[in-house]
């Protein structure tokens, strides 16, 4: 009722866990307001029933009771406030699977534990309200190490891992922030029968990150200034359709996939109990659904192929682009950096991706400010040994520029600033 905050209220609950389980005692918070709680469409649009109510979920995290504690830490509540702007904001919701970077302990103290997973709640089954279904996603701290872990090959199977290590959660994940090894310190068998294998067998489930990005177009204009396809991104950069947003931010919003599926969820896909059901898994990774056309011009936007391109990231951006290529487009699929301070979006693609308007005879091609570029097996594998030195940020100096003159492809590690401002 009013207001800054996006949650009307955070319940918390002394929960005695189940000795019989390996559970232990512990504090269980459970948000409301992210679900429709009202149904008369002040906060969330009331689309019946059947569908999601309001985002579709709810957000709970279990946090190990302390020894003497009678009350509840609050700092919980805070976090799932902010989380919880976030989706508010940006209207990407989140799955189970997904991984949050936060970079900071999440109560403020010197916890190693400094990032989130988000899995389903293993007591809170989804239920059905008077405005549509509601599930129930528990939010898990885990140490950096774990986070680059779910990011390299996927968030279940490190919850799995999880869960079979006590001090690191257990049968039902509890963070205990005071926890100070990781579980591949506790186990480090974990880290190459697991996890290595994994990324071999698998690669990434990670689909797409909101990163600080950008990217120039360096190829020299056409003769002919009225070709179309000249029309280049001035001052006032366009705005991306709204087919394209939605197919880059349903990207996105699966994050951390439930299943290592090779197949993009359709671009208005309808979700049930919260999750989106996808048709089966076909050879190919597609950028596009069964159902709809080929990507069209919108807003009289042409694709544009292009000549030569500059990709800009920042360093956190940057780390992530050997999983990219490693884990995701050696694996045929597709990989996207959707900007978080502007309409910019750059997606990788492989050959075997459908659905693409970036293609091997003209391997950049931008639709508005939506860039995609097709990298050969050959040429990742070559990258790949190019840009090794990004899997050692401590020895990192910013800017750094790698550069392929007979591909016409230049990447620079930027510095946070860049992004910041605008003006650069």
């Amino acid at each position: 009722l009013g207001g800054p905050d996006p949650l009307d209220y955070v319940s918390m609950y002394r929960n005695l866990g189940n000795p019989a389980l390996n559970v232990p005692e512990h504090w269980h918070y459970v948000s409301f307001g992210l679900s429709d709680l009202y149904g008369d469409n002040r906060v969330h649009e009331f689309t019946g029933t059947d569908g999601p109510s309001g985002f579709g979920f709810e957000l709970t995290f279990r946090l190990k009771r302390e020894t003497g504690e009678s009350a509840p830490p609050t700092w919980p509540a805070e976090l799932m406030q902010g989380l919880a702007r976030y989706v508010f904001q940006s209207e990407n919701t989140f799955c189970s699977g997904d991984h949050v970077s936060w970079h900071s302990p999440l109560d403020n103290s010197e916890s190693r534990i400094q990032h989130m997973l988000l899995t389903e709640d293993p007591q809170m089954q989804p239920v059905q309200t008077p405005f549509g279904v509601v599930t129930f996603l528990q939010i898990v701290g885990v140490c950096t190490e774990e986070l680059h872990a779910a990011q390299q090959w996927n968030g279940q199977g490190i919850l799995e891992l999880l869960r079979t290590v006590p001090v690191a959660g257990g049968p039902w994940l509890i963070t205990d922030m005071r926890r100070g090894e990781t579980i591949f310190e506790i186990d480090p068998h974990l880290q190459q029968e697991r996890v290595d294998k994994g990324i071999e067998t698998d690669g990434s489930n990670l689909s797409g990150v909101s990163a600080k990005c950008a990217w120039d177009d360096l190829s020299r204009p056409p003769e002919d200034d009225e070709d179309s396809r000249s029309i280049c991104i001035g001052t006032q950069p366009r705005r991306l359709s709204g087919k394209d947003t939605e197919q880059i931010r349903e990207t996105l919003r699966r994050g951390l996939e439930i299943n290592s599926k090779p197949v993009l969820p359709p671009i208005n896909a309808q979700r049930q109990n919260g999750l989106t059901h996808d048709r089966a898994p076909s050879r190919k990774d597609s950028l596009e659904s069964e159902s709809s056309a080929a990507i069209i011009p919108h807003e009289l936007i042409r694709t544009r192929q292009l000549e030569s391109v500059h990709l800009k990231f920042n360093q956190e951006s940057g780390a992530l682009i050997p999983l990219c290529l490693r884990g995701r487009l050696l694996h045929g699929r597709h990989f996207t950096y959707k900007s978080i301070t502007g309409d910019t979006a750059i997606t990788f693609v492989s050959t075997g991706v459908e659905g693409a308007f970036a293609t091997e005879e003209h391997p950049y091609a931008a639709h508005g400010p939506w860039l995609q570029i097709l990298l050969t097996e050959e040429f990742v594998e070559r990258m790949l040994e190019d840009l090794e030195d990004l899997n050692s940020p401590e020895e990192f100096k910013l800017p750094k520029e790698y550069s392929w003159p007979e591909k016409k492809l230049k990447v620079s590690i930027l510095p946070d600033a860049v992004f910041d401002n605008p003006l650069h």
